[in-house]
């Protein structure tokens, strides 16, 4: 109310001492804004969808600990959804390796292991320069748009240690890379390890990985696709899964 009395030129004033005044609270804010938004599932995302993610991101951060024994009426009223899309949401699940569906069992989360954890590995290293170099090389001006707002997410995520923050956004790090690769072959296999490889990181980033560097590797793929570098993001994608591999070895 008080602007009403002010004159113009005073006004003027104050928006030009505005924009000279230091954005780093501003900036983090922003980019704190855009980790949730990559987090969250599309506005058009479909029922089954929503529960899919909802439901891999309870496994992977182990709130559905391996072994756990699951009930589509509990999950779907955990989740406040219909049976249905849960139903739909765990068979997704089981093509993912996430769970196990038993006849006359049941559904139980999947147990992890390490030795296959490092065969898995051995695939994701092959998968991942090939689909790092591809979105370099055929990603869209949107898509670079936000492999820079993921590396800043990512890169924010380090500076805080933050590692909720980061497992989001490792997530739609590895579907962007998988769309803008443009290699359904690629994508279609890849899709069946991030979650894996997500929920062992889970289990073990606290006592063994440096989320620091992992976040920062990461960062690096993302910025080498933005500025379509195919060579440097190749190059990024090795050093961020030979870091991988050794988190993987260490936990033994």
């Amino acid at each position: 109310m008080a602007d009403k009395h002010k004159r113009p030129e005073d006004l003027q004033g104050q928006r030009q001492a505005a924009s000279k005044r230091p954005r780093s609270a501003a900036v983090s804010a922003e980019r704190s804004r855009k980790t949730s938004r990559l987090a969250s599932p599309p506005s058009d995302a479909t029922m089954t969808d929503k529960a899919y993610a909802l439901l891999e991101e309870l496994i992977v951060t182990l709130q559905l600990a391996p072994g756990a024994v699951l009930s589509e009426v509990v999950l779907a009223k955990r989740l406040s959804t219909g049976r249905t899309p849960v139903r739909e949401a765990l068979q997704r699940l089981s093509r993912d390796g996430l769970v196990n569906i038993l006849p006359r069992r049941g559904v139980l989360v999947s147990d992890m292991d390490l030795s296959a954890q490092l065969r898995l590995l051995e695939v994701r290293r092959e998968l991942e320069r090939l689909m790092a170099r591809g979105a370099a090389k055929r990603a869209t001006l949107d898509e670079r748009k936000e492999f820079t707002e993921i590396a800043q997410g990512m890169r924010l995520a380090a500076e805080k240690e933050d590692g909720l923050a980061f497992m989001r956004l490792d997530q739609q790090f590895n579907l962007s890379i998988s769309v803008a690769s443009r290699n359904e072959f690629a994508s279609r296999s890849m899709g069946l390890m991030h979650g894996l490889s997500r929920r062992f990181w889970y289990q073990h980033y606290k006592q063994a990985a440096d989320l620091p560097l992992a976040a920062r590797l990461h960062a690096e793929v993302a910025e080498a696709v933005a500025a379509e570098n195919i060579e440097a993001a190749g190059a990024a994608s090795d050093a961020l899964m030979a870091y991988i591999e050794s988190f993987a070895r260490s936990t033994l």
